[in-house]
C-alpha cells in the first residue's frame, strides 16, 4: 500500500472528500461509483465496474432484476437446463 500523506476528518454526516490529485490520479470523475470493501481495519475504495454475478466477466451484461447477467452466462446456463 502507497501513503498519499492525506489526512481527511470525517463531517458530521460521515463524509469524506477525496482530494482533486488522487481523482485524477483514478481517473475519477464527479458522480462515479465506488465500491467499498473492508479488510481487517482498512477501508478499500475501489472505482465500480459492472460485472456478471456469477463470473466477474464485465463484456456484454445483461441486466435482470437489477443484477449483471453476461450473455456467455446466459447461455451457459440455458445448456445446463437444457433449453438449448
Amino acid at each position: 500500500m502507497k501513503d498519499t500523506g492525506v489526512v481527511r476528518r470525517l463531517d458530521e454526516l460521515g463524509r469524506i472528500t477525496l482530494p482533486m490529485e488522487l481523482r485524477k490520479i483514478l481517473h475519477l470523475k464527479e458522480r462515479d461509483s465506488l465500491q467499498i470493501f473492508v479488510e481487517d481495519d482498512r477501508i478499500i475504495l475501489q472505482k465500480y465496474t459492472p460485472a456478471d454475478i456469477f463470473t466477474g466477466d464485465t463484456e456484454d451484461l445483461i441486466e435482470y432484476q437489477g443484477k449483471k447477467v453476461s450473455k456467455k452466462t446466459i447461455a451457459e446456463l440455458a445448456r445446463l437446463a437444457e433449453l438449448i
